[in-house]
């Protein structure tokens, strides 16, 4: 990879909320830690997203404590930080411009939530073009109910969307992989095929 940016996506606190009901992969915050030392003693760039909800009923309203940032994932001086409202990083914010500005072409992606503002965030990447690795076990979800009332484990809700985005918006890699080649992973095999 060539300078490639950490991009978290909303490690925030008001998804530890048990009313979100079960939750998978409990250790993505531990490697979303490890590969974030690995950016910053690496020197390389670092990116965070934060969801700022309008929904009155959400816990990430920018004035309550949810939204605040989780101890593994806090910024540092220096590092960028874009506040989004939506799903997608690249709605209503400035990230898309920014990696232009700074070169920026690729892009390795964690956080919360994978079939949520992850998913929207790869999706979107791939289409403007970024090269996109995408950790699957830095990022995690909700077991949640269908249009039918049959519930969806969060196990299958992570591994379905990582499937989906997988070799058409993106490569998906563990944090181990991305931590022993961080800089020999060619990330241009797993573009979007229009991209290409």
């Amino acid at each position: 990879m060539d300078s490639p940016a950490l991009l978290i996506i909303d490690v925030q606190q008001g998804l530890d909320n048990p009313a979100l009901r079960k939750r998978t992969n409990l250790n993505a915050e531990a490697n979303i830690a490890r590969l974030l030392k690995l950016w910053r003693d690496s020197h390389l760039p670092v990116i965070h997203i934060q969801h700022c909800s309008t929904d009155p009923d959400s816990l990430l309203q920018p004035h309550l404590p949810g939204n605040a940032f989780k101890p593994e994932a806090m910024p540092v001086s220096g590092e960028a930080v874009f506040q989004k409202t939506v799903n997608s990083a690249f709605i209503g914010t400035e990230l898309e411009s920014y990696l232009k500005s700074e070169q920026i072409k690729q892009l390795v992606i964690v956080g919360l939530t994978t079939d949520h503002c992850v998913s929207s965030s790869v999706r979107m990447a791939g289409n403007l073009g970024f090269e996109v690795i995408l950790v699957g076990d830095a990022t995690a979800t909700f077991e949640r109910y269908d249009n039918d009332g049959k519930l969806i484990s969060a196990q299958d809700m992570h591994r379905i969307h990582l499937a989906s985005l997988s070799g058409e918006f993106c490569r998906v890699f563990s944090t181990a992989e991305i931590c022993d080649r961080v800089f020999q992973i060619d990330l241009g095999e797993g573009r979007h095929p229009a991209n290409r």
